[in-house]
């Protein structure tokens, strides 16, 4: 092992009081889509409805009462006495004159990575001509206006603003908002790095905005008002709302879609890995451990043929853990519901656990790991092999981090430069392209009932 490597297992005399992990032993049981999906280890329902609960009360004050529901949450949630929620332009470019130089170049390389994948994304429009005289377009066109949140409460995730931001300059996004929760520490503004990397990218409407009251914010807009401490100019609604948070503002963005369109339900963060006897149980660990340190909700999850790694991997987490920097959150999160071993028979159900749990990061720690990658169909995204890790995807792989989470993976995509893009078709027919299969139309209006419809199309030729 290089000194890399082997820094990653050196443990403190102590290891932690970690409880063992919670195992599903699913070997040598054949069982339905239906039951891989119950089996596989979930947050608890309790806590998803309290959420829903709250949020919709959230929701409703913030249309009812705007700016003063704003203010009275900020104070309530995060101790902060808000005149108003937009940062002055002068705050962000004093954030950005202070930054420390290593972050901004490590922001600024990241920045570079997700442009080039961001502009390699951007689908092409289509021109199809369908007969002669006949033409089938698609064309693709932004959103007017996007709204992105970025977390900012147990860790200010500056990495999230680029990776909200780039993907909508990318399509070409005229008017972008963002919004991150207000600190206390900072006079009641989100995270000074949040706000360099906002000025680094040319964003200059920011708001000092947390939780649900910031999607609904964005979703309804929120008119000028006096308020209780003077209000604040109008924030208009947005197309788009996009970005990660807690399970409060997943369940907030679940609930305003339709209002505006998301990019997905990206909530406190998952990983799933999925290991067989080749895989490195300190890498392993260490990944478990990476985002166990989010959130006490995230989930952790470590699906593997090899009773032999499972037990290394639980030793390692106990010598990692007791050396992490967020100690007990990791602790709460590896111990909950949402967290487990899932033991299988083979790589084949392994896939099968895999996909039917849909995770948001899936690590593929296996023999031949690009095959078994190419097996998984439900995943935000994959990580394939021992040196393609969650963290760098976090950061620097010029993939996108804000990605979908609680099995959405199943149905939905990670947030890319199509979020922010609209598929407008245009049918462009002359008179003898229309005549062509003007019976066709007729025809079938009257077959549905609807002899308007050919009627319309009659008329051009009577």
């Amino acid at each position: 092992m290089s000194n890399l490597e082997s820094s990653v297992s050196t443990a403190p005399s102590s290891a932690s009081s970690l409880a063992p992990l919670h195992r599903i032993d699913l070997r040598g049981r054949a069982l339905s889509l239906a039951e891989l999906k119950s089996a596989v280890p979930r947050t608890a329902q309790a806590t998803v409805t309290t959420a829903e609960t709250a949020v919709l009360g959230i929701i409703a004050d913030v249309r009812e009462r705007g700016h003063a529901a704003l203010a009275d949450l900020a104070q309530k949630f995060d101790g902060v006495t808000q005149e108003h929620p937009r940062v002055p332009a002068e705050a962000l470019a004093a954030a950005l004159e202070s930054l420390d130089p290593k972050v901004r170049a490590a922001l600024e390389e990241s920045i570079t990575r997700a442009k080039a994948f961001a502009q390699a994304q951007k689908p092409a429009d289509v021109d199809y001509p369908i007969a002669d005289g006949a033409v089938v377009s698609s064309h693709w066109v932004p959103v007017s206006r996007a709204g992105m949140y970025v977390p900012g409460g147990l860790a200010p995730l500056a990495s999230s603003v680029i990776m909200n931001a780039v993907p909508a300059q990318a399509a070409g996004v005229a008017s972008i908002a963002l919004a991150s929760p207000p600190q206390k520490e900072n006079g009641g503004m989100p995270g000074q790095t949040i706000l360099a990397a906002a000025a680094l990218l040319g964003i200059d409407e920011v708001y000092a905005m947390g939780g649900a009251q910031a999607i609904a914010a964005f979703a309804y807009g929120v008119q000028a008002g006096t308020g209780p401490n003077g209000g604040g100019d109008t924030i208009d609604p947005v197309d788009v709302v996009s970005g990660p948070g807690n399970i409060f503002v997943a369940t907030a963005k679940r609930l305003v879609k339709g209002v505006v369109g998301i990019d997905s339900e990206a909530g406190a963060t998952e990983i799933a890995v999925l290991a067989d006897h080749t895989a490195n149980p300190s890498f392993v660990a260490a990944d478990l451990i990476s985002q166990a340190e989010h959130d006490p909700h995230a989930a952790s999850v470590l699906v593997t043929t090899s009773v032999e790694l499972a037990d290394a991997v639980e030793r390692e987490l106990a010598q990692q853990v007791a050396a992490t920097s967020h100690r007990e959150r990791v602790e709460i999160a590896l111990s909950g519901p949402q967290s487990g071993i899932v033991l299988v028979d083979d790589l084949a159900q392994g896939i099968a656990v895999c996909n039917a749990y849909a995770a948001e990061h899936l690590e593929i720690a296996t023999e031949d790991a690009p095959a078994i990658a190419a097996r998984i169909t439900n995943a935000g995204a994959i990580f394939v092999g021992n040196y393609s890790p969650v963290s760098l995807g976090d950061y620097c792989a010029g993939s996108n981090h804000v990605l979908p989470t609680s099995g959405t993976a199943a149905f939905s995509s990670g947030l890319n430069v199509t979020t922010f893009l609209r598929a407008v078709q245009l049918i462009n027919y002359t008179k003898d392209a229309l005549e062509q299969v003007a019976e066709h139309v007729i025809t079938l209006s009257k077959a549905e009932g609807l002899p308007a419809h050919g009627d319309a199309v009659a008329v051009r030729f009577a």
